[in-house]
C-alpha cells in the first residue's frame, strides 16, 4: 500500500490545479523547440553586388562574373520579403557560404535541450523539483527576450542556446513532478494529456508567425508568456515524495496536510505516513546521499532496465525526427504545411489516450515500435513515391504513440531518488538520436534502402529489448535504489517497492 498516495489522494482538486499549471509549461516548450521553422524559413535571394559583367540572372547566385573571366563572391543580396519581412537569414545574410549557420542554430537548440535535460535532472534530484523548475522558467523567458535584441548572430546563438537549456529543464522537471503527485490510476491518462499543450503550441506556431512576419516578433511573442509561469512559485509545491525520500519529513508533512485538506482526505492518513517514515531506519543512510547517473548502473537489475529504456529513447528520437526529414519538405504554403505536420500527431495522441489506461505500457510500446519498424522495412520493397510516403507517415504516427509511452514508463520504472536522473538520461539519448537522424535520412544518396532499413531495424531492436523490462501499470512507484533493484524481479503478485 502506498501510504504517501493515501495521504494526498489519487486525483482531487489539489492535483488538478497543479496538473493544469504544469501542463501549461509545454506551450513555451513547443514554441522554443520548434521555432527554427519560422526563424529561418527558406527564402529566395538575388545577388546585387558586385555588378555582373554579363546578362546572366543573379537569382540565388553566390559568385559573379565581373569580367575578364574573373569570379568574385557576392557581398550583398536582395531578399524576397513577400512572406517574411525579416528572418535570421535575411538579417545576417545566412546564404551561400554562410548557409549552414542557419542549420547550426537548430543544432545548438537541440544540444541546449539535451544539456538542459542533464543539468536540471541532476539538480532536481539534489535540491528538489520546485526550485529548478522556477530557475528554468526564468532563464527560458529572460534569454528568450534577450535573443530578440541580439545585434550579432553569435550573440543570438548564445542566447538561443541558454534558452534551449532552460527549455530542456522545464519539460523534464514538470513531467516528473506531475507523475510523483498523481495516483497510479490516473498517471497514464494525465501523462498523455500533459503533452496536449505541446501539440497545441506546435499548431499555434504558424499562427504566431503569420501574425508577426518577423523572426524577432515571433521570438518576443513566444518569450513573454513564460514570465507569467513564475507565479508557480506560489502554486506548485515541492514533491512530497522527494522530500520524504531525502529525509525532509517536516516539510513533506506541511504539503501533505494541505493536499489532504483540499482533497478532503482524513488527516490521520498524513500522520500515518509521517510516522512510518520517521520510524524507518533504512532511509538514514540515504538522507545525505547524493545521487547521479552512475547509480543507475551500479546494481544489475536497475542497470538492465536503464540500458533497455535508453535504447528505446534513442530509437524514438532518431526515428521521429529522421522520418520527418526523410519525407521531405512539402511544396506550398509554409504556414499550412507546418500546421499539417503538427496535425499528423493527432491520430496517435487519440490512440494513446484510449489505450494508455486499458493496455499495459510495454504492450503499447512494443506494438508501436513493431508496427513502425515493419512498415519502414516494407518501404524498401516499393518504388512508388505515394506508397513510400504513406508508409513513412504510418511510421511517424507510430512514433507519436511510442514517445508518450516511453516518457510515462521512464517516470514509473526508476526510483524516486534517481527518477529525474533516469528520465533525463533517457531524454538525453533521444536528443542524441535526433542529432544523428538527419545523417541517416540523407543516406538515400548512397543507397535508397539505407534510411528505411536503419530506422526500421532500430525500432525492431527497441521492441525486442522491451521484453526484458517489467510492467509498471498500476504499480506503486519505487522510492529508493533498493526498491528500484527489487522492482521487476520475478515475484508473485504486483511489483511493489
Amino acid at each position: 500500500m502506498d501510504l504517501v498516495q493515501n495521504a494526498m489522494g489519487t486525483l482531487g482538486p489539489w492535483h488538478i490545479v497543479i496538473a493544469v499549471a504544469l501542463s501549461l509549461v509545454k506551450f513555451p516548450v513547443a514554441w522554443h523547440q520548434l521555432s527554427i521553422i519560422f526563424l529561418a524559413p527558406p527564402v529566395n535571394f538575388t545577388c546585387i553586388s558586385p555588378i555582373a559583367a554579363d546578362n546572366e540572372t543573379m537569382f540565388r547566385r553566390c559568385h559573379v562574373n565581373v569580367g575578364n573571366g574573373s569570379m568574385e563572391k557576392c557581398t550583398d543580396f536582395h531578399y524576397d520579403r513577400s512572406i517574411f519581412r525579416e528572418t535570421i537569414i535575411t538579417q545576417w545574410n545566412l546564404v551561400c557560404d554562410r548557409e549552414q549557420l542557419a542549420n547550426f542554430a537548430q543544432s545548438c537548440t537541440m544540444l541546449g535541450v539535451l544539456m538542459g535535460n542533464m543539468i536540471f535532472s541532476a539538480m532536481s534530484d539534489r535540491i528538489g523539483r520546485k526550485i529548478p523548475l522556477m530557475i528554468a522558467i526564468l532563464l527560458q523567458s529572460v534569454f528568450g527576450l534577450l535573443t530578440v535584441f541580439s545585434p550579432w548572430y553569435e550573440l543570438f546563438l548564445t542566447f538561443k542556446f541558454i534558452s534551449a537549456v532552460a527549455t530542456g529543464g522545464t519539460m523534464l522537471v514538470s513531467f516528473v513532478l506531475l507523475m510523483e503527485i498523481v495516483g497510479p490510476k490516473w498517471r497514464s491518462m494525465l501523462s498523455v494529456l500533459f503533452h496536449v499543450p505541446f501539440l497545441i503550441g506546435f499548431l499555434l506556431n504558424p499562427l504566431i508567425s503569420y501574425l508577426t512576419r518577423t523572426w524577432y516578433g515571433f521570438q518576443m511573442a513566444v518569450s513573454i508568456p513564460p514570465i507569467f509561469l513564475l507565479s508557480y512559485y506560489w502554486i506548485v509545491p515541492e514533491s512530497p515524495r522527494w522530500l520524504l525520500a531525502v529525509g525532509k519529513i517536516n516539510d513533506a508533512e506541511v504539503i501533505l496536510t494541505k493536499a489532504a485538506e483540499k482533497n478532503r482526505i482524513p488527516l490521520s492518513n498524513v500522520t500515518e505516513v509521517i510516522n512510518e517514515h520517521r520510524s524507518q531506519t533504512k532511509l538514514q543512510g540515504d538522507q545525505d546521499q547524493k545521487y547521479n547517473v552512475t547509480h543507475l548502473f551500479r546494481t544489475p537489475n536497475l542497470r538492465v532496465k536503464t540500458i533497455c529504456v535508453c535504447v528505446n529513447w534513442f530509437v524514438s528520437g532518431m526515428c521521429f525526427f529522421g522520418l520527418a526529414q526523410y519525407m521531405g519538405q512539402l511544396d506550398g504554403n509554409i504556414f499550412i504545411n507546418t500546421a499539417v505536420s503538427a496535425a499528423v500527431e493527432i491520430p496517435g495522441t487519440i490512440v494513446i489516450l484510449y489505450l494508455i489506461s486499458r493496455v499495459s505500457r510495454l504492450r503499447i510500446l512494443i506494438g508501436a515500435c513493431t508496427v513502425s519498424g515493419t512498415v519502414l522495412l516494407l518501404i524498401m520493397l516499393f518504388d512508388n513515391p505515394t506508397i513510400r510516403v504513406t508508409l513513412a507517415a504510418i511510421g511517424i504516427a507510430g512514433m507519436s504513440i511510442s514517445f508518450p509511452t516511453i516518457y510515462l514508463y521512464s517516470s514509473e520504472v526508476f526510483p524516486t531518488v534517481v527518477r529525474n536522473v533516469g528520465v533525463g538520461t533517457g531524454s538525453t539519448c533521444a536528443r542524441i538520436g535526433s542529432m544523428i537522424a538527419p545523417y541517416i535520412a540523407t543516406m538515400g544518396n548512397i543507397q535508397p534502402w539505407l534510411p528505411p532499413f536503419l530506422f526500421g531495424i532500430g525500432l525492431i531492436i527497441g521492441a525486442c529489448l522491451c521484453l526484458l523490462l517489467p510492467e509498471t501499470m498500476n504499480c506503486d512507484l519505487p522510492e529508493t535504489i533498493e526498491d528500484g533493484e527489487k522492482f521487476g524481479k520475478k515475484t508473485s503478485g504486483k511489483h511493489t517497492p
